[in-house]
């Protein structure tokens, strides 16, 4: 007994109508917002100078805290303890209260304890954007 197997009709292309609409909706929608950037431009206005104003743009300061395998602190390149780290990080907060941030490097063979005094730090000082830092395996 033979089995008829009826391969009907081989859908030979992709249906490419729906793409040419979203091409259309897409160069309308850019047209349309290029159009609407030019008139806000358009009206000559004489902005005033501010003499105490600092760049919108300005790069975000980072403050490095490195951990050695020994729980040592380290400020940059100084060494301090957990006190004076609090003390150079609300001085930070002072200098720039918007944009510090603090990353804290510790070696891989370091107890946990020393991590979070770090963190314990940033908090008293009244850091808000800190996050710990570890290297990626390859």
């Amino acid at each position: 007994m033979s089995v008829r197997i009826d391969k009907g009709r081989l859908s030979g292309g992709l249906e490419i109508t729906p793409l040419i609409d979203i091409v259309f909706l897409m160069l309308i929608f850019f047209l349309v917002a290029s159009k609407l950037e030019q008139a806000d431009r358009s009206i000559d206005v004489v902005l005033p100078r501010a003499s105490e104003a600092k760049p919108l743009t300005s790069r975000p300061e980072e403050f490095v805290i490195n951990v050695d395998r020994t729980g040592g602190l380290f400020a940059g390149a100084v060494k301090v303890d957990a006190d004076e780290l609090a003390g150079r990080l609300r001085q930070a907060v002072a200098d720039n209260p918007a944009t510090l941030s603090v990353v804290v490097r510790a070696d891989e063979n370091v107890a946990h304890k020393h991590v979070v005094a770090a963190m314990n730090a940033c908090v008293r000082a009244g850091v808000t954007d800190y996050k710990v830092q570890s290297l990626e395996g390859p």
